[in-house]
Parts: structure tokens; sequence; C-alpha cells
């Protein structure tokens, strides 16, 4: 029997995945979760083997979440994490997967594929929608841009690194809380990503902090 935890925060795709999923052979769900937070203390006290995850939810989201999982706040060995989502963005899709999630399937995939999807990381491999798979694919093989961040702008993200909030950049360098986060905005462009963890994730893995 595989069981299951759905963390999603729309009771209407709950309940109908939690309905779909219960007339399957060899599936229990032994949980539902409306947010990040939830997923992560349900899963360590319902143990399920898979977790399927939304990526948006308020207060903490698919992604932290997954990490927290992957992490071992859910009891080791932790369940494993099947993201099932609308959105398949390349920051997201990597996002996930870095964070620990061991597939990454869309919500509009026929059922077939989701009930499969999740037999698959069940038994320990992976599983990808044919869209995601294609766009890792197409990720890996483009060349990564040259990225070229000024000094300044250097200074804003190794604070952030270490854990310095906007205002005590600000405090540190001298500089206004708004121009932070002009700088902010321009390492984001220039990186192509959306939040803080992502940018400082990628900086080090260009080597770009030092």
């Amino acid at each position: 029997m595989i069981r299951l935890l759905i963390a999603d925060d729309h009771p209407v795709v709950r309940a109908g995945l939690a309905g779909l999923l219960s007339d399957e052979p060899g599936f229990e769900v032994v949980a539902e979760a409306s947010d990040g937070d939830e997923a992560v203390r349900l899963a360590d006290a319902t143990r399920p083997d898979v977790v399927l995850m939304d990526l948006r939810m308020p207060h903490v989201d698919g992604v932290a979440a997954t990490a927290r999982i992957a992490g071992g706040e859910a009891g080791d060995p932790p369940p494993r994490v099947l993201i099932l989502t609308t959105y398949e963005s390349d920051d997201q899709i990597l996002a996930a997967i870095e964070a620990g999630a061991t597939g990454y399937l869309l919500k509009a995939a026929p059922q077939a594929e989701i009930v499969a999807g999740i037999r698959s990381v069940a038994a320990g491999q992976s599983a990808l929608s044919p869209q995601v798979a294609v766009r890792l694919v197409e990720r890996m093989r483009r060349p990564e841009p040259e990225t070229v961040l000024t000094a300044r702008e250097l200074d804003v993200l190794r604070l952030v690194a270490t854990g310095h909030s906007n205002k005590q950049i600000a405090v540190v360098l001298g500089i206004g809380e708004s121009t932070v986060k002009t700088h902010l905005l321009k390492v984001f462009e220039k990186l192509g990503v959306a939040d803080r963890t992502r940018a400082v994730t990628l900086a080090m893995e260009r080597g770009l902090l030092g």
C-alpha cells in the first residue's frame, strides 16, 4: 500500500485528487494539507510514502516545504516528494528538483500519467511530465551566459548570502534601503531568477561570490 499526503491550498483540488487516488488499487490517502508548513507537520505525523506537493501555497510554498522534508523534518528516511502543479517555468522546475523533489508532474496530465508517476516515485525512481523533461534537456544544452555583476551588486548579494535583511544591508553599506532593493532587482534580472534564495544559489554555482 502506497501512503499519500496531498498538499494543495485549493480544497476542491485536494478533494478531487483524494477521490481519484483513493479509487486506485494500492493507494491510501492518509492526510491533506493546505500549505507547506502543514504539509511538513503532517508528513512527520503520518509518515506517508509520497507527498504530492503543489508549488504555490500560502505561508510556506512547495519548494521550501520540499526542502524541509528532504532535509529530515518529516522523519528519516524522508517521504518522497512529487511536485504536482500547473507551473512549468525553468526556475520553478530547477528550484523544486534542487530542493529534493523526486518528480515533477503537471495537473493537466492524464490520470494514468499521474498514477504511474506516483508508483515510480514510491519505487525510488523519478517521474517527469514530458513537457518538463523537454525543458530540462533544453536548459542543460543551453550555454550559461557569462554574468557580470558590479562590485556593489556583489557586495549586496554576499550580505544576502549571510542572511542579512535589506535594512541591515543598507546600514552595513551606508546606502538607502531603496537602493538595496534596486541592486537586488538588477541582480535578479542578470541572473534570470525571481527570488533571493535562487540568486544566491546560482551565484554560488557560477563562482561569483568567491
